[in-house]
C-alpha cells in the first residue's frame, strides 16, 4: 500500500454504495482527528510555548469532545472491522500474559544477573543478594496486572479478566474512563501497602484523577498517543512519568502510527530506543505491523540520571510530523511534498551520531538505519 493512500490493499468488497458511504464517513471522522493534531503542531510552531498551547488547548472542551467521539466512532466501526485495529490491543495483552503470567519477566531477571555476573566480578555475598531478590519481585505480582490506558478512548482493556485497568483522557467518550490530564498528572510517594489493598485503592479512585502514587502500576499502555502532542519534549515527559509511576520490571506499551515499510523510519526507531531506555526502561520486544510500530519497554531501574534533558534526549522522540513546515500542513491532504536530498542530508546528520543507550536492549537492533523521511499525516486515521 502507498503509506498516503486511504485505501488499504487487501480490503474487504462491499456493495459500491455502502462501500462509498462508509469511506466517506471515516475520511469525515479522520479529518476531525487530523485536523485537531494540525492545529496543535501550527500552534506549537508559530509560539513555541508547549505548555500554553497545552493548557488552552485542554480548556477548548467542544474541540475535546468532538475528538473524543470521533476516535470512538473510528474505534467501533472502522478500526474494529480490521485485523489490526484489533491487533494492537491483542498485541499488548499477549505482551502482557507472556511476561507477567508464562514467566517472560523472570527469564529477563535471569538474564540480567547472567549479564551482570559477565560485566563485573561480584562477590559471592553480591551474587546471593541477587539470587535472593528475583523471587521476592515476583511475588508482588500475585494478583491482577494493573493497568493505565493513557488515552484511553472506549477503555478496551477492560473486558479482560486478567487485568485491574484504569483508563484516562483529556475528554473521556465512555463513562468507565476517568477525566485525566496526564501531561500534567501529580505524583505521590508510593504506597506501602499490600496488593489486595492497593487494589482497593484503584478501584476506589475519584474522578476527575490529578494525581497518582508512583510504583503504582505493572503496565502503562500508550496507544497511538505519542503522537497527539506537537513537542518531543512532551512525549519525553509523558515517558519520565510513566517510569515513576511503574513498579521496577513493570511494561510501557507503545504504539505509534507508520504505514511505510519497516526499515523507512528505522533511524526514528532507534532514536526513541535510545531515548526512553536513557530514562531507565530496556526494551523488550518490537514488532512493526502494516501500518504502526509497537514496542514494549520494561523498567529495569527505579532512579533516571539528572542530566538527560542536557544530552538532548527529550528532542530524540521526534516524529516524521515535526519537520513539517505551515504549508506543507495545509496541503496535505491533495499534495505529497518530497523533501530534498540536501535537506535529507541535513536531517539524517543531526541524528547519525547518537548517545550511546545506557542499557543493552533485551530483543537486539533487527532494524538497519534509514534517514528519518517526512509523513505528513497519521496514516493508521485512514484504515478502512
Amino acid at each position: 500500500m502507498d503509506p498516503f493512500s486511504n485505501i488499504w490493499v487487501g480490503e474487504r468488497v462491499t456493495e459500491p454504495g455502502q462501500g462509498q458511504n462508509k469511506k466517506l464517513e471515516q475520511e469525515k471522522l479522520s479529518g476531525v482527528v487530523k485536523s485537531v493534531h494540525r492545529k496543535l503542531r501550527k500552534k506549537y510552531r508559530e509560539v513555541g510555548d508547549f505548555d500554553k498551547i497545552w493548557r488552552e488547548h485542554c480548556e477548548d472542551e467542544e474541540t475535546l469532545s468532538e475528538y473524543a467521539v470521533a476516535m470512538k466512532n473510528l474505534a467501533d466501526n472502522h478500526w474494529a472491522k480490521t485485523c489490526e485495529g484489533e491487533g494492537r490491543i491483542e498485541w499488548c495483552r499477549s505482551i502482557c500474559q507472556e511476561y507477567f503470567l508464562d514467566g517472560g519477566m523472570k527469564r529477563m531477571l535471569e538474564k540480567d544477573e547472567k549479564s551482570a555476573r559477565l560485566a563485573i566480578a561480584m562477590t559471592s555475598t553480591t551474587l546471593h543478594l541477587n539470587q535472593n531478590n528475583a523471587p521476592q519481585t515476583l511475588a508482588h505480582l500475585s494478583g491482577k496486572i494493573r493497568l493505565l490506558d493513557v488515552g484511553s478512548c472506549f477503555n478496551p482493556f477492560l473486558k479482560f479478566d486478567e487485568f485491574l485497568t484504569v483508563g484516562i483522557a483529556i475528554v473521556p467518550a465512555v463513562q468507565s474512563v476517568y477525566k485525566c490530564d496526564f501531561l500534567n498528572l501529580q505524583l505521590q510517594q508510593p504506597l506501602q501497602l499490600a496488593q489486595d489493598a492497593v487494589d482497593a485503592f484503584l478501584k476506589q479512585l475519584k474522578n476527575p484523577i490529578d494525581a497518582l502514587p508512583g510504583e503504582l502500576l505493572n503496565v502503562v499502555v500508550f496507544s497511538l498517543l505519542l503522537s497527539y502532542f506537537p513537542s518531543p519534549y512532551q512525549r519525553w515527559i509523558c515517558c519520565k512519568k510513566a517510569h515513576e509511576l511503574l513498579a521496577l520490571n513493570g511494561l510501557l506499551l507503545i504504539i505509534t502510527p507508520d504505514s511505510s515499510h519497516q526499515n523507512r523510519h528505522a533511524m526514528m526507531m532507534k532514536s526513541w530506543k535510545i531515548a526512553i531506555e536513557s530514562l531507565g526502561f530496556k526494551r523488550y520486544k518490537y514488532v512493526k505491523f502494516s501500518h504502526m510500530h509497537l514496542i514494549a519497554f520494561r523498567k529495569v531501574s527505579l532512579k533516571t540520571t539528572g542530566d538527560l534533558v542536557s544530552r538532548n534526549y527529550p528532542e530524540m522522540l521526534y516524529i516524521p510530523q515535526d519537520f513539517n513546515n505551515a504549508e506543507e500542513e495545509e496541503y496535505s491532504d491533495v499534495a505529497v511534498q518530497v523533501r530534498s536530498d540536501l535537506e535529507d542530508d541535513q536531517m539524517a546528520y543531526n541524528f547519525m551520531e547518537l548517545p550511546d543507550a545506557p542499557y543493552d536492549s533485551d530483543s537486539g537492533d533487527s532494524q538497519t538505519s534509514s534517514i528519518p523521511v517526512q509523513e505528513l499525516e497519521d496514516p493508521i486515521l485512514l484504515q478502512s
